[in-house]
């Protein structure tokens, strides 16, 4: 496999531009190509066998590209799909759920750790296994927080209203005692410094957040290191975008998830079938 090949990114539509913008900070030199399924999304509230069909597609596509890896940047996928897709697809694969877990139980000090993800994730059940996998002693708190997608896509990131839709997520989550929180969702890093404050009111101290997009850039580094596929440093690195649709409206929105401007970026139309 190619080194100088392109890494394929997808999601079911904006969020996972965040785990594309902590690829790009982690591995500045290498390619990306970014698909999202705009025309489908939210998957968070999909059934599983449906979420596996869209994963099959995009997974496909990417792979026609040449990729020398996938990063599903996609909790619900991650959750439901990994599996079917490293049987179908011959490129090393990574998801977003084993780098966020890993990172949570190696913050955690009292084994209590709370997940906000979509509805899709927590019903899955995929954090209570991979921390499982990790520690059995490690007990996970997990809350559906549909209301923060929307919000982080609409820029409603700070104010009085994403703070109490925070408040109202995280008042039952500090009930149980944990002392992590992870974020199970590619677009609540917007939130970020939100619930951090939030967390830390109802608390009285602050609480460690995991964010499972830097997570996931650090294990994607690790993998290409490990298979010597990592492009060579100082090289310059890229940033090709595909949805499927709605490329103006994916265009204006995809800057707050870069944290760049777009200018010069072109977001492609495409068909999955």
């Amino acid at each position: 496999m190619d080194s100088a090949a392109a890494i394929g990114v997808f999601d079911s539509g904006l969020g996972g531009l965040t785990v594309a913008r902590a690829i790009r900070e982690a591995l500045p030199a290498e390619r990306l190509v970014y698909l999202g399924d705009t025309a489908r999304v939210p998957y968070g509230t999909r059934s599983a066998q449906t979420v596996i069909r869209y994963a099959r597609g995009c997974g496909s596509l990417l792979a026609r590209h040449g990729i020398k890896a996938l990063v599903v940047a996609c909790n619900t996928v991650s959750a439901v799909a990994l599996d079917v897709l490293r049987v179908e697809l011959d490129v090393p694969i990574v998801g977003v759920v084993e780098p966020g877990a890993r990172a949570a139980a190696a913050v955690t000090r009292s084994g209590r750790v709370g997940v906000l993800a979509t509805a899709g994730t927590v019903a899955s059940g995929a954090y209570p296994r991979a921390l499982a996998a990790i520690d059995p002693r490690i007990e996970v708190f997990a809350r559906a927080a549909p209301l923060l997608v929307p919000l982080c896509e609409e820029g409603w990131t700070s104010g009085e209203v994403p703070r109490l839709v925070a408040r109202r997520y995280l008042e039952p989550l500090v009930a149980c005692g944990i002392d992590t929180l992870v974020l199970g969702c590619t677009h609540y890093p917007l939130l970020r410094d939100t619930l951090e404050r939030e967390l830390c009111a109802i608390v009285g101290a602050p609480v460690p957040l995991v964010d499972g997009s830097r997570a996931t850039a650090e294990s994607l580094a690790r993998l290409l290191s490990e298979r010597s596929l990592a492009a060579p440093p100082g090289g310059c690195g890229s940033l090709e975008l595909f949805v499927t649709d709605l490329p103006d409206r994916f265009t204006e929105v995809a800057a707050r998830f870069l944290g760049r401007p777009v200018e010069g970026l072109q977001v492609r139309q495409v068909d999955l079938g």
